[in-house]
């Protein structure tokens, strides 16, 4: 056991857990427990609006993948990477005010609340629930992999182990506390992630000798490293603008980031949130991707790409400065796994549950259905995860396309489109989503374009087409 390495982790995760005690006593006092435990009552500010966004988007994929990656494909990967700079800008300028306002008037907790009073629909709520329900599932093992494998790296326990430990800490946080424990922990997970990068990078770049040393020796192993296109010529403009459509623009139909959207207290709180997010997302995705390529010619040749992240804080960092930093990587991959866990459970508790099966449940009995399907579905990500895959960027970048492909025109176009009917969105919805599976099952990358690009065009194409063939929706539901 690295001691060193591993106090200062402990005492993370025991800072986690006493904002998770402070938190569970807004349940107790809040006068709707699903409104506090699924949106933290509406009450975020700037901060921390910004904070829960960019901890619940820069996820495993961000600090784990996303090193692992550019450590393979060189500094294309890092340009590529970069299209996610405007992801906050995105979510809360599209989505804006308009969305805020209208989740209060529908009174909506969840993102599937609001296409339920928008389209006034249950095969629109069924179908959304189920989108959300199988795709999340492969961006929470995605998650939970990065978690087990970061402990594993560190304190030298068997992967299985290391995954126990991971699932333990995040389901207690965030059964007892709810989205405010969430939203509270992601904002310390936003700060240590900052200075994580930057100590991490600062390290790098000196023990590699410089940037001059490290560029001339990526260019002695592999010329193509410093270049736009991969180590091996595959990152075309053609995919590289197209995946733009998948972490840029596209993530504005994320359900756990649109949540977000609905949960601050008001438009300085907003605007606040704009500046901030921008600024640390674009500072995260650069200093870590970078990471990952200066690596590199340090530690040549690690066979499991995920593994670089800690493998380089090991290496650059002295041992208690180390445990400090690889809390930055353990923040993005927590707070991503309980915004996403939360999310599920809100899905089948208030979206399937209060809707289909018991719509006059006592908040007594609803409690009791949230934190046991909470407290299931942890245990069932943890039996997926025991069989990790090799690069869990690649699940993680699934189930994003899959919810992209799903959410994005009924969530514009039901706010900005008042012709859109619930049979074009659930159009939309069935077409984005096959088609999605079909093309990454038969032909990624078709035409040299990422696969989430022909589903959303197809899923916009028929949500316009059936919404004009068939009824207007109700005057007094628009």
């Amino acid at each position: 056991m690295n001691w060193p390495v591993i106090i200062p982790l402990i005492i993370f995760l025991a800072s986690i857990f006493v904002v998770g005690f402070w938190s569970s006593k807004f349940l107790k006092r809040s006068d709707s427990f699903l409104q506090e435990y699924f949106l933290g009552s509406r009450e975020l500010g700037g901060f921390i609006l910004a904070m829960t966004m960019i901890a619940t988007y820069g996820s495993a994929s961000s600090f784990i993948g996303g090193p692992g990656i550019a450590y393979t494909q060189g500094l294309g990967w890092v340009l590529l990477a970069m299209a996610q700079v405007a992801t906050g800008y995105f979510v809360l300028m599209v989505l804006g005010k308009k969305f805020a306002i209208y989740a209060r008037k529908y009174k909506a907790i969840t993102l599937v609340d609001f296409l339920k009073q928008r389209y006034q629909s249950k095969w629109v709520v069924l179908f959304s629930a189920f989108s959300i329900i199988i795709f999340l599932f492969s961006a929470m093992t995605a998650q939970w992999v990065g978690g087990a494998r970061l402990i594993e790296s560190l304190t030298g326990l068997s992967y299985t182990s290391a995954l126990f430990i991971f699932a333990v800490a995040v389901l207690f946080y965030v059964i007892i506390g709810g989205f405010r424990a969430v939203a509270l922990t992601d904002t310390i997970q936003g700060v240590v992630m900052v200075f994580g990068t930057l100590i991490i990078l600062i390290g790098t770049i000196i023990a590699g000798g410089g940037i001059t040393n490290i560029m001339q020796d990526l260019v002695a192993e592999n010329p193509n490293l410093i270049t736009p296109f991969g180590h091996d010529g595959g990152l075309t403009p053609a995919y590289v603008s197209s995946f733009w459509i998948l972490v840029g623009v596209g993530v504005v139909a994320l359900p756990q980031v649109t949540v977000r959207a609905m949960s601050y207290k008001n438009a300085k709180a907003m605007h606040r949130a704009l500046i901030t997010g921008t600024i640390v997302v674009g500072f995260i995705m650069l200093g870590m991707h970078l990471i990952g390529v200066f690596a590199r010619p340090i530690l040549p040749g690690i066979e499991v790409a995920d593994s670089v992240m800690p493998l380089i804080t090991l290496e650059v960092l002295p041992p208690w400065l180390a445990g400090i930093v690889l809390a930055a990587p353990m923040a993005a991959i927590m707070s991503t796994v309980d915004s996403l866990l939360l999310l599920v459970s809100s899905t089948v508790v208030k979206d399937v549950y209060l809707n289909y099966i018991k719509p006059n449940a006592a908040d007594k009995e609803v409690k009791k259905i949230t934190i046991g399907t909470t407290s299931a579905l942890g245990i069932l990500v943890f039996m997926l995860a025991l069989s990790p895959p090799d690069l869990l960027i690649w699940l993680n970048l699934f189930a994003f396309g899959g919810l992209e492909a799903a959410f994005i025109w009924p969530v514009i176009m039901g706010l900005y489109w008042q012709r859109g009917n619930k049979h074009g969105a659930l159009a939309s919805m069935i077409v984005g989503v096959a088609s999605y599976i079909l093309i990454h099952t038969f032909a990624p990358n078709l035409l040299g374009l990422h696969t989430v690009v022909f589903p959303i065009v197809l899923s916009f194409i028929f949500f316009v087409v059936v919404s004009l063939l068939t009824k207007p929706a109700n005057e007094a539901v628009l």
